[in-house]
């Protein structure tokens, strides 16, 4: 049978939803605070208190010193009474025995229960504030409590929400008693509690209840792209198939829009429309203006000034598509990114008739002078009030597609050229330069103070400007000639070194690579086949057309890299000092096709004893020597038929017209 003290202490884990753990470390906490306060004994000395959960009983256990005559019971123990507790003790030890007063009395009792609902109150506190830290961004319902002074507050059982007055929907009212669903925008954590704030205005709000009502976005079926939402008002919601074959408008919309209809009566009555999301930019910006219909849709992506779409639309559809003050043109921006520029087609036109005579875009006129008539020929009727019919709306249309078309192809080219020219300023200012403050330069400080406040923080900066633009340095206030002929002076003198890289590794060619055994068996033969040997002789010194033939082709390839074993195989036992004497220097350029077949990399590796009896400099400079032999590589150039060797330089070193040695082909 369980005690009473297992019943009572379920019972508070049950009813304050807490852990058993949580409740323990409350007790013991509390009689040790109790114990402390009725003996009247300081923090210094160690107390503890130990449950038996099985029989209820408590105890007290306190650290006291062994003494052989005890002046204070309350520091100190007897001899006797601590081996009791433990058998190795001696005079002077501090050991824990049991202290538990007889008398515990009602101000113990009370001082432990006061304890005991403090340290229960403060885990309640942090365990509803992790519940509610997690349920952050989702929904909740509550029941609305009081609204004072614009601030609602909403009962969630064992604790509180508010939802404050920017976060309410502009067309609601809330009564005591109504039941309020909102979203979890925040949780904070204060002394009374967690503070819970709702909202619902926010664009998840619509995504989450969206989620509920439609099992195709709650399973992965259909993904929520964007939302753009006006609370209270009209919403816009992109949505795309993540399986083929889906509809994502038909999904959330529901049958007879039972799903969708159920979300605008949560929200108010707010106006939801759903479109479909599109990769292209233009379709998704002309399915965002829906219900308006879009005749054009140029895009205009500049670094500077943002994301622009110019939208042309018929001059019936103008105020649908821009909506009530502007409604649906800022929806339809929120939702795909890009600020939305909308045009009529007989504004549009006017527009693009102006610009004729401007001179870039003068060869597409001259191509397209009927258009261009006709154009002039339906503005003329217009000013005369005259009916224009839908085909004279198209020949419009098809002018301004022209020529918007031809003006941004232009302005992208500008750009690019613009953007070019950035990296060409950039490829002069040596990369360590970024890291080097312009502080720890020789400027004077009047012309320094000026380029800090600029923003210009590095040497890097400053010289990608200079080489850039200079009038942008010139604009500074206190910049003249003077002082940019000092930021030269002063910027360029600086000396850094360039970064080390390592060497790159020549890749080897699967087919055309002659390796070492390859080179010693063919040494190993008496000599070269008779019809190939004939070949070889036959092969050009200079590039010509390509045999017809491509049999023949592949023989007399393969009869030469026979040819040029044979040749190398006398040199395979060289040193590779006698290698590179055998050498002749030469100024051509060797072709992109002959640097891919490298075949050997002469590498000579440390002989034991090598460096013996040399002094450090000396090693060094014998070191220095053959690594300059190893980054020599072998090269077979098919234009020039002979074999070449290269040397390999690091990136940074890389010149436009390589050096290189040429092995003369043996005359015969």
């Amino acid at each position: 049978m369980k005690s009473d003290f297992l019943l009572a202490f379920n019972e508070i884990a049950e009813v304050r939803k807490l852990s058993r753990e949580t409740i323990m470390e409350a007790l013991k906490a509390a009689l040790v605070s109790a114990y402390r306060r009725n003996a009247g004994i300081g923090t210094g000395q160690h107390v503890e208190a130990r449950i038996d959960e099985k029989n209820g009983t408590l105890d007290v256990w306190v650290e006291k010193e062994v003494v052989e005559t005890v002046e204070s019971e309350l520091t100190e123990v007897p001899l006797e009474i601590a081996r009791t507790v433990e058998p190795e003790a001696e005079l002077g030890d501090m050991v824990m025995v049991e202290s538990t007063p007889q008398d515990f009395g009602r101000i113990a009792a009370q001082t432990a229960k006061q304890v005991i609902l403090q340290r229960m109150r403060e885990a309640e506190r942090d365990a509803q504030y992790q519940e509610y830290l997690e349920r952050i961004g989702d929904l909740i319902t509550g029941t609305v409590q009081s609204d004072s002074g614009g601030m609602v507050t909403l009962g969630l059982g064992r604790t509180e929400a508010i939802l404050p007055h920017s976060q309410q929907m502009p067309n609601e009212r809330y009564r005591v008693h109504d039941k309020v669903r909102a979203y979890v925008m925040e949780v904070r954590k204060t002394n009374r509690g967690p503070q819970i704030v709702v909202s619902r205005t926010h664009r998840n709000m619509l995504r989450r209840l969206l989620e509920y009502e439609v099992p195709e976005i709650y399973n992965g079926t259909v993904e929520i792209k964007s939302i753009a939402r006006e609370p209270g008002a009209r919403s816009k919601v992109a949505v795309a198939a993540l399986q083929e074959g889906a509809d994502p408008v038909g999904a959330c919309v529901g049958m007879r829009g039972v799903r969708i209809q159920g979300i605008v009566k949560e929200l108010n009555n707010e106006k939801i429309d759903v479109i479909e999301w599109n990769p292209d930019p233009k379709t998704f910006i002309a399915k965002a203006l829906s219900p308006a219909r879009v005749s054009s849709v140029f895009l205009d992506d500049d670094p500077d000034e943002g994301r622009t779409g110019i939208v042309v639309v018929p001059d019936d559809q103008l105020s649908l598509a821009i909506g009530r003050e502007g409604q649906n043109a800022r929806l339809a921006a929120k939702l795909t990114g890009w600020r939305i520029d909308i045009k009529s087609v007989m504004e549009a036109a006017q527009e693009t008739l102006t610009r004729l005579d401007e001179p870039e875009i003068a060869d597409v006129v001259k191509k397209h002078t009927a258009l261009i008539e006709q154009s002039y020929a339906i503005m003329e009727k217009r000013e005369t009030n005259r009916p224009i019919t839908p085909e004279d709306y198209e020949v419009l249309v098809r002018l301004v597609d022209l020529i918007e078309t031809h003006r941004l192809e232009i302005r992208e080219a500008n750009r690019a050229e613009r953007r070019a020219f950035q990296e060409a300023a950039r490829a002069q200012v040596p990369v360590l330069a970024y890291e080097h403050p312009l502080e720890d330069t020789d400027l004077p400080q009047r012309i320094y103070n000026i380029l800090s406040e600029a923003g210009y923080s590095t040497v890097g900066q400053t010289l990608e400007q200079y080489y850039l633009n200079t009038d942008v340095l010139m604009n500074l206030s206190g910049i003249g000639e003077t002082s940019l002929e000092a930021i030269e002076a002063a910027l360029t003198s600086i000396e850094f070194p360039e970064p080390e890289l390592e060497e790159p590794v020549a890749e080897e060619a699967e087919e055309e690579l002659v390796t070492e055994a390859e080179i010693e068996s063919a040494a190993s033969e008496e000599e070269i086949p008779t019809a190939q040997a004939e070949a070889v002789e036959e092969l050009p010194t200079e590039k010509e057309a390509a045999v017809s033939d491509r049999s023949e082709e592949e023989e007399l390839a393969r009869a030469q890299r026979a040819a040029l074993v044979a040749q190398l195989s006398d040199m395979a036992d060289m040193p590779s000092e006698a290698v590179l004497s055998e050498m002749v220097e030469m100024e051509e350029d060797i072709s992109p096709a002959a640097e891919e077949k490298i075949y050997e990399t002469y590498e000579d590796e440390d002989e034991p004893g090598e460096y013996e009896g040399m002094s450090a400099e000396e090693e060094e400079q014998a070191r220095r020597e053959k690594a300059k032999k190893r980054r020599r590589q072998l090269v077979y150039d098919e234009e020039l038929g002979q074999v070449v060797a290269k040397r390999r330089r690091k990136p940074s070193r890389r010149r436009e017209k390589w050096e290189g040695f040429v092995i003369e082909d043996d005359e015969e």
